[in-house]
């Protein structure tokens, strides 16, 4: 499968990027499985960490960064667990949708 690739994969064999994001085992000399969605200013928008042996799902990382994507532009806007794609419902952040998010999309 990797064959197929056609853009340059680098490694972090001395660890330095496993320990600037904070997913460096030093008992180990492994890093965690860690997910960063950075935007073209150099922040933060997304982490996600998993253990070693728990593999990371492309189709939500996707969503996630199509969703960051989205409040770029709509940044008063909140999309929900279930936002997919552009067109979806999402929600303005406010004391009303405090525990009615579910009442809130409908």
């Amino acid at each position: 499968m990797l064959e197929k690739v056609k853009f340059p994969m680098g490694s972090d064999r001395m660890g330095t990027l496993s320990r600037l994001f904070g997913v460096y085992d030093a008992a180990t000399g492994n890093a965690l499985r860690g997910t960063f969605i950075i935007n073209s200013e150099g922040v933060l928008l997304n982490a996600e960490v998993n253990f070693y042996n728990l593999g990371r799902n492309v189709d939500e990382l996707l969503r996630k960064l199509k969703a960051n994507i989205h409040l770029a532009s709509n940044p008063a806007e909140a999309c929900p667990a279930q936002w997919k794609q552009e067109g979806d419902k999402t929600l303005k952040p406010s004391a009303k949708v405090v525990g009615k998010v579910f009442e809130a999309l409908k």
